[in-house]
């Protein structure tokens, strides 16, 4: 491969892998949904096409759900393409993919892939199998009732007795019983209220309006069956009555929920809510093997206007500045955080004003950082554009420190993660427990390593991954006729 093609190759995977990360194809501060899908659709397609063993591989490496799911449309739409030395690979990997994601977006794939006329044998078997190793169908079965079915129909596929009545027959008779306890409770809460609260509160919902339960009652009732993903969602349109707890959430959910409270609220449960900070965050390093800081380390963090996200990510840009900057600061480094906007209160922190991020830069300097992390949309306007040139007579004075740049938002126009710098490569970023995957892409996308080195990286993550997976797989089918 001649210098040009390496490349041409490492911008290629660099715009695919960041966007892998970041973008979820929902409206940003910058674009809308639409324009998200349009551009992530034309990427995947052509990495697909060009550089097929690493886009499958791409599965191994903790990208967000979106492109898990993507990734697995392409491969099963395209089956005749995969080279027969790698197809057993690939059927693993798909395979592990779904068991990695939240069942409601696999249903939606296997129906996308339904009316797109996706048939082959291997899509088939990868639908059927997904079905059959699932460890709670008759729960599948109530909450995506049309979507299994259709899934059932496009794999050719019978169930056994119970669960193929409950799917396939209209409406329950009162006096026939199943011998599911679930389907059993959900067939009884047809007709009796108390038996609603029973339920998880996901297919509780549907009857409870059936029954016309006012909804605050309902909520009020239902609270111990809801997990707290659940209890996260409905914080505001509850008005604040769902008793979350916030203990049980990862580092970067835990910022998004702080960032979400009014100032009274923060300062009143200041105590409760760094302790709750504290936990999350030594969660997360403990399972950071990868991430070693040495030196002094500064964090040149965003908190921007633009920082404060859109009406479908609200606070998030903002929350990942702020799960970066814990996880800093619990690492154990000599460290030092410097934000766009500084606040005297870092529990009181909120989106404003311009990206002055030269100036940031340079006080990071100034106090003597050895590495230095940026999180921000690259939109620097206060002046714009400063940073590439003081970056550049930065380096070109022999300044040594390592500068690192992550970038919450994917820019749809131009099909990537912006830099801030044509010297600085960007790594997109989606949540703070993301760090070390990004760190084993950045010595590739800086040019520090070769193509080879990125094969054996994704590699070695595929084999661990399929090592899991083996293990996971080894009950026989429940389910079948």
């Amino acid at each position: 491969m001649t210098t040009f093609e390496q490349t041409i190759t490492r911008e290629d995977l660099a715009l695919f892998v960041n966007a892998c990360f970041v973008s979820t194809g929902q409206k940003e501060f910058y674009s809308s949904a639409a324009e998200q899908s349009l551009s992530l659709e034309f990427l995947h397609s052509y990495i697909c096409t060009h550089y097929r063993r690493l886009y499958t591989r791409t599965l191994a490496v903790g990208v967000n759900h979106y492109a898990r799911i993507e990734i697995v449309r392409h491969l099963l739409s395209s089956g005749k393409l995969c080279p027969a030395d790698f197809r057993a690979e690939e059927g693993q990997l798909i395979r592990a993919a779904l068991r990695s994601l939240p069942p409601q977006r696999v249903w939606k794939l296997f129906e996308r892939l339904r009316k797109d006329g996706v048939n082959n044998r291997r899509t088939r078997a990868t639908v059927r199998e997904y079905i059959l190793k699932h460890k709670e169908l008759p729960f599948q079965a109530i909450k995506y009732r049309h979507k299994l079915r259709s899934s059932l129909m496009h794999a050719h596929l019978h169930l056994d007795e119970e669960l193929s009545s409950f799917l396939f027959e209209s409406g329950f008779k009162k006096s026939v019983k199943f011998e599911n306890p679930l389907l059993e409770t959900f067939r009884a809460a047809h007709y009796s209220m108390e038996k609603v609260y029973e339920l998880p509160y996901s297919i509780a919902e549907g009857l409870a309006a059936k029954h016309n339960i006012p909804r605050e009652r309902f909520l009020k009732r239902i609270e111990p069956r809801m997990t707290e993903r659940e209890k996260l969602r409905l914080q505001s349109s509850s008005g604040g009555k769902i008793a979350l707890d916030p203990a049980k959430l990862e580092l970067t959910e835990l910022c998004v929920y702080l960032l979400s409270l009014t100032f009274d609220e923060r300062i009143k449960d200041r105590v409760q809510l760094e302790g709750w900070l504290e936990v999350a965050t030594r969660k997360v390093v403990r399972s950071l093997e990868g991430l070693k800081l040495e030196g002094k380390v500064a964090a040149v963090l965003d908190n921007s206007f633009s920082s404060s996200g859109s009406s479908e990510k609200k606070n998030r840009p903002l929350a990942l500045a702020y799960s970066i900057h814990r996880l800093l600061k619990g690492v154990g480094a000599d460290y030092q955080a410097f934000w766009t906007a500084p606040m005297p209160d870092e529990l009181l922190l909120h989106a404003k004003g311009q990206s002055n991020l030269s100036e940031r830069f340079l006080d990071a300097l100034d106090w003597g950082a050895e590495t230095v992390i940026i999180v921000s949309d690259a939109a620097e306007n206060d002046p714009s554009s400063a940073f590439k040139a003081i970056l550049r007579g930065y380096r070109q004075i022999g300044g040594k420190a390592a500068v690192l740049h992550l970038n919450p938002f994917f820019d749809s126009q131009n099909l990537k993660v912006a830099s801030l710098s044509p010297d600085l490569p960007a790594l997109g970023l989606r949540s703070s427990e993301d760090l070390p995957a990004l760190l084993g892409f950045a010595p590739f996308f800086s040019g520090e390593s070769t193509l080879p080195e990125l094969e054996d990286y994704l590699g070695a993550r595929a084999g661990r991954l399929l090592e899991t997976l083996a293990r996971d797989l080894t009950e026989e089918p429940q389910w079948i006729l």
